[in-house]
């Protein structure tokens, strides 16, 4: 899987992406065998606006392209590291259900 980070209007440091990587990495074993070369995973992590302080003040976006498919996910919140967590929460909860429907839809043709 190739991870592509960005940032925008804020410096991301070496540690912010390598903790995105180790985060997003962990996609891979819900992604199907065949395709984990092909996959594509767009971060961009960032404020909305220079002026904001408090409240969710950064934001992290994933646009993961699997062939066809794409999955996307946006979060808002005060510390950047919870928002990329929740970022990737998101998106293996769409893996998740995508896989699930693929399985009942093998099963269902299996039973008649």
């Amino acid at each position: 899987m190739n991870i592509i980070v960005r940032g925008s209007k804020i410096d991301l440091t070496p540690p912010i992406k390598t903790f995105v990587e180790q985060k997003l990495t962990t996609l891979e074993k819900n992604i199907p065998i065949r395709a984990r070369s092909t996959a594509e995973c767009r971060v961009e992590i960032g404020r909305p606006s220079r002026h904001h302080r408090s409240g969710p003040v950064y934001y992290a976006e994933v646009n993961l392209a699997i062939g066809s498919k794409l999955y996307r996910a946006v979060s808002e919140h005060e510390d950047v590291r919870a928002a990329i967590d929740v970022v990737r929460d998101d998106v293996v909860r769409q893996l998740r259900r995508e896989k699930t429907k693929r399985e009942s839809a093998r099963r269902t043709v299996a039973r008649n």
